[in-house]
């Protein structure tokens, strides 16, 4: 399956003949909202059942996972604290999530979207579903593949690649391209921004260089409307709400509608009774919206999405320009955002594409990468990038690049190295990713030692430092002392990152949580069945009593009211025993209401005289087995 694990919706889709084609969800979805709760009762909700119970749990809810999924808690310190949910400082550095007393890590949230998809998928399919394909946000650095493929394990799919949304919606749209085309796919999702430039043929997607902000999307578009209907309410009423948690999911709830009615309207009214009260009674949040405003409120981001496209279009194969762009994609509904239609439009000077949903096309991308890798789609080759560039700390503190941007993946790259000091018979081995020439500027992906040097004058030891980034743009490094053949090797899971005993513990967790969901939902199929079969045996009372004398009828009425009040404390083993001994009495009641009905001289004729006396009125009728 193909999945595109989004910051605001997630989608999964499979190759079904040629097509891809998206799967709906049990609500029947085609897309599911990528937000997961946990409730006092210690039940899970993910997607739509999430989203609708957030305003009344907004602690217990935890939305746009994505933006800090293999991010530590000082990279992401602005947005930690406008989070309705607590976000704390994990043990290793990460970002951490506190709800219900207990710490969660982004990739086991975001498991938890992972396998509503995954169940949606073998619904569909009729039969297990172990592996996938899951796109990443082309911008997402090491850290942030490595944790969303943590996210894939906890879930019980194998990830077999990790692939660029732009690159899988150029997949998708490439299908049926049979001349080459330079293609820019324009991707403004809910928390994410890319650009990648393309070349697509009917065989080949080659992608030649791409940019982006991780931190740039929708949900930004979102903060800038609750901050202008926080300030335009303390202006009105003196209240500052900013600091309440209910309120904010509120107007985040509000302000996301706006966004969308203000893509297809030019005015919109923000209507949120009884938003708080003072001392002089409860204080309503009455307010018109104008695209105009907005768009004057959302310039600046949208400004900033042709910044990346800037550096794309230079990074491509010795330079290219707007004028030398084909075919313009755009995907992520943030591209819905007219102001964002115009602005492209204007930059590249023609209309983007219309052949593609903005929602569906990383996914169904990610589902024909899915068909190469298992041999049902041939003759399509995809050729990859890494986004970033990757190198070591030297001497000075300065980053040695060895496999700069842009690079297609898989790729291979050493280089040897020596000792900066005499008879050095250790060295640590700094591994960074990023664009400065400063290594502190850099983001350090991880470090280790090679020991065991023979002592000898600085510059003389000769190590091999090579560079392995794998076709998910995941990158291994090995170093080796050449005269003594010592090497150390590290797949880079970063400074932080979940260990391999957290990951087993939380697939272990996540497991033990989907046996209780189905439990549960057994318990509830199980009180369903119970409280519907009690109503119609208290209808049935109701029309027996005339019939059957009291002795008949008090048992059945005892064991009645006994299942009534195991069906009102919810004890599911007395439910059970207690229906099963109804269900037995309720036999014996029958039993005696029809020979009671039918008994001799009451009128009914024996089974033995179907026709109810003579031959001479019988009706031979046709009969054919439906």
């Amino acid at each position: 399956i193909g999945i595109d694990l989004g910051t605001t919706n997630s989608v999964v889709a499979v190759m079904e003949g040629n097509e891809p084609k998206v799967i709906v969800n049990e609500d029947g979805g085609r897309t599911t909202p990528s937000i997961v709760a946990w409730t006092d009762s210690g039940e899970v909700l993910v997607g739509t059942q999430a989203k609708r119970q957030a305003i009344t749990n907004p602690e217990g809810t935890v939305f746009s996972a994505k933006r800090f999924i293999g991010r530590r808690f000082e990279e992401a310190k602005g947005e930690t604290e406008r989070m309705p949910y607590k976000c704390v400082r994990r043990d290793n550095g990460d970002v951490g999530f506190i709800v219900k007393g207990k710490e969660l890590a982004p990739p086991e949230v975001s498991a938890q979207v992972l396998r509503k998809l995954k169940e949606a998928a073998e619904r569909h399919l009729g039969h297990d579903v172990t592996e996938a394909v899951i796109t990443v946000p082309a911008y997402f650095n090491d850290s942030q593949r490595q944790a969303t493929k943590d996210a894939g394990r906890i879930a019980g799919l194998e990830v077999k690649r990790i692939v660029n949304e732009p690159t899988a919606a150029a997949l998708a749209y490439g299908l049926d391209k049979k001349n080459e085309q330079l293609v820019a796919v324009y991707d403004f999702g809910g928390g994410t921004f890319d650009i990648s430039i393309l070349e697509v043929s009917d065989e080949m997607v080659q992608v030649l260089s791409t940019n982006g902000d991780t931190q740039l999307g929708g949900d930004d578009v979102d903060r800038t409307i609750i901050d202008y209907l926080i300030a335009e309410f303390k202006k009105d009423t003196g209240i500052d709400v900013a600091k309440d948690v209910m309120v904010l999911q509120r107007l985040k709830d509000a302000a996301e509608k706006a966004k969308i009615e203000l893509s297809s309207r030019l005015e919109t009214s923000i209507e949120l009774p009884y938003l708080t009260a003072d001392a002089s009674g409860p204080k309503h949040l009455n307010m018109r919206l104008t695209r105009a405003k907005l768009e004057s409120m959302i310039e600046d981001l949208i400004e900033r999405t042709l910044v990346p496209l800037r550096k794309a279009l230079a990074d491509a194969d010795g330079g290219k320009t707007a004028a030398d762009i084909d075919e313009v994609v755009m995907v992520g509904g943030s591209t819905r955002i007219p102001l964002v239609q115009e602005k492209v439009q204007k930059f590249f000077g023609k209309e983007s594409h219309k052949g593609v949903n903005p929602d569906e096309v990383v996914a169904l991308g990610a589902a024909v990468q899915a068909g190469v890798l298992s041999g049902e789609v041939k003759d399509m080759v995809l050729l990859d990038v890494t986004p970033l560039s990757l190198g070591v700390e030297t001497q000075g503190g300065v980053m040695n690049v060895m496999i700069p941007r842009n690079t297609t993946i898989p790729t291979k790259k050493e280089e040897v190295y020596s000792t900066a000091d005499d008879n050095q018979t250790k060295v640590e081995i700094r591994v960074l990713q990023g664009e400065r020439a400063e290594a502190r500027h850099n983001r350090s992906l991880g470090h280790f030692h090679l020991d065991g040097i023979m002592p000898a004058p600085r510059g003389v030891p000769k190590i091999k430092v090579t560079f392995n980034i794998d076709a998910n743009g995941i990158l291994s490094v090995t170093a080796k002392d050449e005269a003594t053949g010592k090497d150390h090797q590290i797949t880079i899971t970063g400074d932080s990152g979940l260990s391999e005993e957290e990951i087993e513990a939380m697939i272990k967790d996540s497991e033990a949580n989907a046996e209780e969901d189905r439990v549960r939902r057994e318990q509830i199929e199980t009180k369903n069945r119970a409280d519907a079969f009690a109503h119609s045996v208290q209808k049935s009372l109701g029309d027996l009593k005339e019939k059957l004398d009291e002795a008949t009828l008090k048992p059945v009425e005892d064991k009645l009211s006994e299942l009534q009040t195991a069906l009102s404390e919810d004890n599911f083993d007395a439910i059970k025993t207690k229906q099963e001994e109804l269900e037995g009495l309720m036999k014996e009641i029958a039993t005696a209401a029809y020979a009671q009905a039918g008994a001799p001289g009451e009128g009914a004729p024996d089974a033995g005289d179907a026709s109810g006396g003579g031959d001479d009125d019988v009706i031979d009728a046709e009969f054919e087995e439906s």
